[in-house]
């Protein structure tokens, strides 16, 4: 490979997402979500936190939002399931703030946004 004309970047390993609470975020994301913790240490003068859904190889840094710093944010996280209806389902059953339906459109997968206990966008969509 000649590195003068491309990386050698080959995955997407972490997306950060902005949280207040690092145990409450934690506890959503786990507890609810059903995701797996794979980092939780201290990391500076604070903590680093990382979940992800069974089998992922990227990962979600549930990062401290600095004094001031915006939470509540359209992440651009898109997760994948096998099932937006019944993921919809049990995430509304659970007290999740979801979008009132799964979206279904021609020639789209079926999707649906919900916020985590921060109020941050995320959208689930349904694979092939």
């Amino acid at each position: 490979m000649d590195v003068t004309t491309r990386t050698c970047i080959a995955d997407i390993r972490t997306v950060a997402v902005p949280v207040r609470d690092q145990d409450r975020a934690l506890e959503f994301y786990v507890g609810t979500l059903g995701f797996e913790t794979r980092l939780d240490g201290p990391f500076g003068a604070g903590r680093w936190v990382e979940v992800a859904p069974p089998r992922s190889t990227t990962s979600v840094a549930l990062t401290a939002a600095a004094d001031g710093a915006a939470v509540g944010v359209d992440t651009g996280i898109r997760f994948t399931t096998t099932d937006a209806g019944a993921d919809h389902a049990y995430l509304r059953s659970h007290g999740v703030d979801t979008d009132p339906e799964v979206l279904r459109m021609p020639h789209v997968p079926p999707m649906f946004t919900f916020r985590d206990v921060d109020g941050n966008n995320l959208v689930i969509v349904e694979s092939a």
